[in-house]
């Protein structure tokens, strides 16, 4: 039996092919390659009525229609937007005790020896909150949507730049603080039109225990509770609940896309659509 070589593999789902068209096996190689131009050729005519579309109908990419229904959604529920700076201080890193020892510390990107690129948006609202929760009634709900980046793992599921959206809500009672948070977890899912998703308990190397927000076996968003053993450090001793979510990932899931990076910021992908065809 023969499969797709590798390079014709990679075309065709980089072309969108569902994982039906990757996985079809042929008798001999004559055949393999004849299919593959025609598949091939299928693909490329798609891929341009798609970005005719995209022209002349959509003209927005689904990461940025999704931003803007998560504000909607978020604003709509009494929260409050913030936008905080991309460049995070060590310092304030190793509050999340993110410091040399830690497994996250490989992973940032530094511009020099104080200063990084935030691979997270938790120091900065942590920062914010400190003085929020002085100024404002209780419950104080806040929220971020912005970019972070981590050298992470290359692959279909992750990106070294990525969308970040961090809700919290602080001054909570106790008791509300579980229900609340699947409230919030099913508030993000219903903007960002997914309702096949399960929450599933998980060991952080942040915050310890966190809860997940998982469709199929990827991971679309964490979620934590306090007071928590990170307050002390910001001076913060009220119960709170929190949750964030990779944007690309929501879009890869509703779109039905097989890799994060038709989803995010591209030179190559034009809304999920390869350019080169």
């Amino acid at each position: 039996m023969f499969e797709w070589t590798d390079i014709q593999k990679q075309r065709l789902q980089e072309l969108g092919a569902t994982k039906e068209q990757v996985e079809v096996v042929f008798d001999d190689s004559a055949a393999r390659n004849k299919a593959y131009q025609t598949l091939e050729s299928s693909l490329v005519s798609r891929g341009r009525e798609k970005l005719l579309d995209f022209r002349e109908i959509i003209k927005r990419p689904a990461l940025l229609e999704l931003e803007s229904k998560l504000v909607k959604a978020l604003t709509d529920a009494r929260f409050s937007q913030v936008v905080t700076p991309i460049l995070l201080s060590k310092g304030l890193l190793a509050k999340m005790t993110v410091t040399e020892e830690h497994p996250l510390f490989r992973q940032v990107f530094w511009v020099d020896d104080r200063k990084c690129l935030r691979p997270m948006l938790a120091p900065n609202l942590y920062y914010i909150l400190k003085d929020l929760l002085r100024l404002w009634p209780h419950p104080v709900s806040i929220f971020e949507v912005g970019p972070c980046f981590r050298k992470d793992t290359q692959g279909g599921e992750h990106m070294q730049e990525f969308t970040m959206l961090n809700l919290v809500e602080m001054g909570l009672p106790l008791e509300s603080r579980p229900g609340r948070l699947k409230e919030l977890a099913s508030l993000v899912m219903d903007a960002a039109g997914i309702d096949d998703y399960s929450l599933e308990t998980e060991k952080s190397e942040v915050y310890g225990e966190t809860l997940d927000v998982v469709s199929g076996e990827l991971e679309l968003g964490s979620g934590a509770m306090g007071p928590h053993v990170l307050d002390q450090a910001w001076d913060i001793d009220v119960p709170w609940v929190g949750i964030g979510f990779g944007l690309e990932r929501l879009v890869m899931v509703s779109e039905g896309f097989a890799s994060v990076l038709r989803a995010g910021r591209s030179l190559t992908y034009l809304n999920g659509i390869r350019l080169n065809i």
